[in-house]
């Protein structure tokens, strides 16, 4: 029998990330933004801060923001999430070796999500902040994570399926390890992704390195990509290899175990 689902819920979670997208932001902004009743958005901003998730922000007209509780919680997912945890020394190691700030970024629903950065010590750097959603088109990110998927997981992602050109893409970064996006996000910024895999050749995340694109430029992308194949790998629970992207669902079902008989 099938779960029924708590639209109220769903309402409560929409307006606490629309609230940390556009803080201090008001109930009649709100609405607009989710296109929901005013009076439904005002019930779920009342319960939030309730429950001490958000405040009045200070000053006129009324406004909302978030609580430091919210941080409290993700701390606390951050602290037993063991990739982070195991990806934290080669992170500050990458970033001591390149220069440049290092992240983890992993899969989240529809796009992905920065788990960990650590921060290049260069006076001109790019600063990503822990929880920044990566989209799932045009980012290295994206690049080195959505060819390791199924087809089904990419249209999830994707919203539909993969074009021509993405799927050249892919291809280029299955054979070489590491994908490149070159001002495609934000203008000036260069990234380098690998891909994080686990034993059955599942995504559990990408290495990525990020910095200004004068720094970043094509002359090193080979020597920087080389960087974080490597650190991926080391992170992964088996290492990947260039295959055909027709392959990805014949990985997954060869890496599943065997099951011997009893007899």
């Amino acid at each position: 029998m099938a779960v029924k689902r708590s639209q109220s819920a769903s309402r409560v979670l929409a307006v606490l990330e629309s609230i940390a997208r556009h803080q201090p932001v008001g109930v009649s902004a709100l609405a607009r933004q989710l296109g929901a009743d005013k009076s439904a958005v005002q019930r779920a901003i009342m319960t939030l801060a309730d429950e001490g998730w958000i405040r009045v922000a200070p000053g006129t007209p009324t406004k909302w923001q978030l609580t430091a509780h919210i941080l409290a919680v993700a701390h606390m997912g951050h602290s037993s999430n063991d990739l982070r945890q195991r990806a934290h020394a080669t992170l500050e190691a990458l970033r001591d070796e390149t220069g440049e700030t290092v992240l983890l970024a992993v899969p989240d629903v529809h796009h992905f999500v920065i788990i960990d950065a650590i921060e290049s010590r260069q006076l001109l750097r790019t600063v990503p902040h822990i929880g920044l959603t990566v989209p799932a088109r045009g980012s290295a990110t994206s690049r080195a994570v959505l060819p390791h998927m199924t087809n089904a997981q990419q249209i999830a992602f994707l919203g539909e399926p993969p074009d021509a050109t993405l799927m050249a893409d892919f291809s280029a970064t299955l054979k070489r390890g590491y994908s490149i996006s070159d001002g495609d996000v934000v203008a000036g910024s260069t990234n380098v992704a690998a891909p994080i895999l686990e034993v059955d050749g599942r995504p559990a995340g990408a290495v990525v390195i990020s910095g200004p694109s004068e720094r970043l430029n094509p002359k090193i992308h080979a020597r920087i990509g080389a960087m974080v194949a490597q650190a991926a790998r080391n992170l992964s629970r088996s290492v990947p290899v260039a295959q055909p992207l027709v392959s990805v669902e014949a990985r997954q079902r060869r890496a599943a175990p065997t099951r011997v008989g009893a007899g």
